[in-house]
């Protein structure tokens, strides 16, 4: 599964979200780097043995969410995780200044909700659907003896948390040390990666993003994003209407991101 960042000038959570976008083979959307260099994103389904499945499932408490819904508030009170069945949850952080940045979208198999999986303390970000969702939550107090009965539950939540991590990890080293230019082509290849669709005028980013989605990405306002892409389509690189995006120039995309041949 995969994920990508984001520091913008923010409108409130739940607007402005990527519009009926594939779900890439279940992949997760990482907005630091590609999930294939950061080892993939475990999904907690997959240490679990059908029994054991449905075990923990059964001691969630399922919550449906239609496409926009808040599932927790970043400073609320933090209590377990959340299981993702179906659907799309973007995580990120929002600032005083109402300037936000993106760690993921996050897929079915995937949790939210962490680092304190068993309780304690506020959440340190926000959660959101992106798509109509169905998620499970597993209180701390269930999850702690859960794991105590689930020997494998605790090794997902391990691998998961070491994932998680790294998306961290990769987040601040991408804000740090690449220019706003450089993150957008980053995105635009990742996006290629995850959603590319041939098209008689190139590669078509087959997932509908806004330029307002795109700038919460690579932390820059939609203004920004919208002088790039056309600054882009100038050049040849891209083609962009709306949240229609096509690339005609994958080998120009990689030298503004610095991986020319």
């Amino acid at each position: 599964m995969q994920t990508y960042p984001a520091l913008n000038a923010a409108s409130g959570p739940g607007m402005n979200m990527p519009r009926a976008a594939p779900a890439a083979g279940g992949q997760s959307l990482l907005l630091t780097e590609s999930a294939r260099s950061l080892g993939g994103a475990p999904s907690l389904f997959e240490t679990l043995s059908p029994r054991d499945r449905e075990t923990v499932l059964r001691r969630g408490r399922r919550k449906v969410l239609n496409r926009g819904q808040t599932l927790f508030n970043q400073g609320t009170r933090h209590d377990g995780i959340y299981l993702i069945e179906t659907g799309r949850i973007r995580v990120f952080y929002s600032a005083p200044s109402g300037r936000e940045i993106t760690l993921a979208y996050w897929h079915p198999g995937n949790f939210v909700g962490g680092p304190e999986v068993f309780g304690g303390g506020v959440h340190q970000w926000s959660g959101v659907a992106t798509s109509n969702s169905c998620v499970v939550q597993l209180p701390g107090k269930e999850l702690r003896a859960l794991v105590t009965e689930v020997p494998n539950l605790a090794i997902g939540l391990i691998e998961g948390l070491t994932f998680k991590g790294k998306c961290y990890s990769a987040l601040a080293q991408m804000l740090g040390t690449r220019s706003i230019t450089e993150r957008l082509a980053h995105l635009l290849l990742h996006l290629v990666e995850l959603y590319g669709v041939k098209d008689a005028e190139g590669i078509l980013i087959g997932a509908a993003f806004t330029h307002a989605d795109l700038a919460h990405m690579v932390g820059a306002t939609r203004q920004w994003v919208t002088i790039s892409l056309k600054r882009m389509q100038e050049k040849d690189i891209v083609v962009s209407r709306k949240s229609r995006i096509v690339v005609r120039r994958i080998d120009l995309l990689k030298e503004m991101k610095g991986l020319g041949d």
